[in-house]
């Protein structure tokens, strides 16, 4: 790794600021609001579009994000983008089709609309599996990933790192809820957006320097088919486009549908509007990271190649060479609002898991006063045990593949209960169970067998060549197949079950009139041609 940035006075200034207006802003908000229940957990549904937005952008981006896609630029090119290309069609799935339904249903958490559309077990399990990703992925990985990060570009003690971030984030967070968070995430994305921003300008301003002058000039400076989206299985086993077009579809329902972490923003918002809004905003940002992550990593190979050994390296050699005094603090205040969001939010779905899904649910009569405290002892405790937990992630080769080969292999049970129980009446709570439990062990196995755990090759990956995201295709189409065998075996479900948590006709989320170009079908048509735009042209 890098040995470390020079850090000014005036950058450290900058960084000790954004720390000091973070946690202001956070327990600024805490002053102006009463805490029940329902403010801590969900903001008192008061948010608007752009909070929603924003803090789903927030909450997602982290900085092993920031890192780790800018050594995927340098190492694998723009292939990886598709991550963050694809996620807006899933915030559109999220505003038209699903967020209708948790707004309508008033639910608190995802877990609970799972209950709604099939019954107790099917939510306590959702539960479960949500906090332990929440602690193990969200916080944990983060902290770690986070930490790493400062202790080799800035020389901080990685105890210190830890310790100092998990403290502050903790402490807003704890005392006040979902709308500290919030507010703080929104304020975050501003600065997450313009130190990258500038990060990508300053880079595109030296390619000048270096005689490349067009796009054509830079496809020619840097590797075949490194500005290249789709690729075939001989030029990118690890991530062919049929894989990334028929595996990121299922991770992406869990993780941007599903996910209590994510969308517990989408649950606060103050009206169906904002609701359906709010997630083809985010889906809008989500343009930018490319440009802002990526785009700058395939730059450095162009500019750097010779200066960088390890592709980790390659946001530190960007920020020492391309960025004056006073920027380089603004970068690191963007990775620390990268690292700070992402934690914030877990944190805070963990408290409302705990409280909402747990205690309400064995104590219905617990006062909106004991949830809420309830909520913050969550929260703590579940701080403390992701800090105990961090610092064994340093034993993964690769955190970020980690991240993404869990997700694949976790992610066909959830996406399969969610996306048929909301598309196809018939299906019922024993289809539901049968497919959480069922595909979840499938999962477990098949990341086992590919970590890899028996031998030192990857049984699946490397021995059957089913690169890790067509993995998760198949592990959605057997948890389907179980789903609706099992269903259709069974006794249908309940009118009362079906009623107000599942689709009338499969096209009845695009009917009703228009109410103008902010209509968010409208805006998802502009957002869905932005991005075949871009797929031509890095075709």
């Amino acid at each position: 790794m890098h040995n470390g940035l020079n850090i000014s006075t005036i950058d450290l200034s900058i960084i000790v600021v954004y720390l000091a207006g973070v946690l202001a802003l956070g327990l600024w908000v805490v002053r102006h609001q009463k805490m029940t229940a329902g403010n801590y957990f969900l903001a008192g549904r008061s948010l608007n579009w752009a909070f929603v937005g924003a803090a789903l952008f927030a909450s997602n981006i982290s900085t092993i994000h920031m890192v780790g896609l800018a050594a995927a630029g340098f190492s694998d090119g723009i292939v990886q983008g598709n991550f963050e290309w694809l996620a807006p069609f899933l915030l559109i799935l999220l505003g038209l089709v699903f967020a209708p339904f948790y707004f309508k249903n008033r639910i608190s958490t995802l877990p609970e609309f799972l209950e709604r559309r099939y019954n107790g077990i099917a939510r306590s399990l959702l539960a479960f599996l949500a906090l332990l990703g929440a602690l193990f992925m969200h916080i944990g990985i983060s902290l770690y990933a986070g930490a790493v990060v400062f202790e080799n570009y800035f020389g901080i003690d990685m105890w210190i790192s830890i310790l100092l971030i998990a403290g502050i984030t903790a402490l807003y967070t704890i005392l006040g809820g979902l709308k500290s968070v919030v507010f703080t995430e929104t304020a975050q994305t501003v600065i997450l957006i313009f130190g990258g921003l500038v990060l990508a300008v300053m880079a595109v301003l030296a390619l000048g320097d270096h005689g490349i002058h067009s796009l054509s000039d830079l496809r020619s400076a840097v590797k075949p088919g490194q500005l290249t989206l789709l690729r075939s299985y001989e030029s990118s086993p690890k991530l062919p486009w049929y894989s990334i077009l028929l595996g990121y579809p299922v991770i992406g329902i869990w993780y941007w549908c599903a996910d209590q972490t994510i969308v517990q923003r989408v649950l606060g918002a103050r009206s169906l509007e904002d609701a359906r809004k709010g997630p083809i905003f985010a889906g809008f940002i989500k343009i930018l990271t490319v440009f802002m992550m990526v785009i700058p990593g395939i730059i450095a190979y162009a500019l750097f190649r010779t200066e960088i050994k390890d592709p980790n390296d390659t946001l530190p050699v960007l920020i020492v060479r391309l960025l004056p005094v006073g920027f380089i603090g603004i970068l690191s205040a963007a990775l620390l609002s990268a690292l700070m969001s992402t934690i914030a939010a877990a944190l805070n779905s963990s408290a409302t898991l705990v409280s909402v899904d747990i205690v309400q649910r064995l104590r219905p009569h617990t006062t909106d006063r004991q949830q809420v405290r309830i909520g913050r002892w969550t929260a703590a405790a579940v701080m403390l045990l992701a800090i105990a937990w961090s610092p064994m992630i340093g034993r993964f080769i690769s955190i970020f593949d980690a991240i993404n080969q869990i997700l694949a292999v976790l992610s066909p049970p959830i996406a399969t209960v969610f996306l048929l129980g909301v598309f196809w009446r018939r299906g019922n709570a024993q289809g539901a169970v049968t497919a959480i439990v069922a595909g979840s062990l499938l999962g477990i196995l098949a990341f086992m067998l590919d970590f890899p755990v028996f031998g030192h090759e990857k049984l699946i990956s490397e021995g059957l060549h089913i690169p890790y995201m067509l993995q998760s295709f198949y592990l959605f189409v057997i948890s389907s197949i179980i789903f609706v065998t099992v269903s259709l075996a069974t006794a249908p479900p309940p009118e009362e079950k079906i009623a107000t948590t599942t689709l009338s006709s499969p096209l009845a989320f695009l009917k009703g009139p228009l109410t103008g170009v902010g209509d968010p079908r409208i805006l998802s048509v502009i957002l869905v041609a932005i991005l075949v735009g871009l797929y031509v042209v890095f075709r």
